[in-house]
């Protein structure tokens, strides 16, 4: 059975950080590509970065420089720091991986990015 969970979230003024973290159970963590989703209210989720097995990674341009993807294969744990929130950054963000052409997420944890 197949579990993410995320953790991390939280109300950042304009400009914080924060680190999300993603466990993983019920799979081979480290052969599978890991991806981190947003949505914010009244817009469809949007892909956020993704982290290939190799490591290699991918970023949405709004956040290219400010964001960064890592993961952990010991344990099991992909994690998102985020640096110079803005408000736009607003969002729940989901954990997320595919497996057999099926998307696995997590409940989601809140980002809220506000003065």
């Amino acid at each position: 059975q197949v579990q993410l969970v995320e953790s991390g979230g939280g109300l950042v003024q304009p400009g914080g950080s924060l680190r999300l973290s993603c466990a993983a159970s019920g799979i081979i963590f480290s052969i599978y590509h890991m991806g981190w989703y947003r949505q914010a209210p009244g817009k469809q989720r949007e892909l956020v970065a993704r982290i290939r097995s190799s490591g290699l990674t991918i970023y949405a341009d709004s956040v290219k420089g400010r964001f960064t993807i890592s993961r952990d294969n010991a344990k099991n744990t992909v994690y998102l720091q985020m640096n110079s929130l803005k408000p736009d950054d607003t969002a729940v963000y989901y954990c997320n991986v595919v497996l057999d052409s099926y998307n696995y997420w997590g409940q989601g944890t809140q980002v809220t990015v506000s003065s």
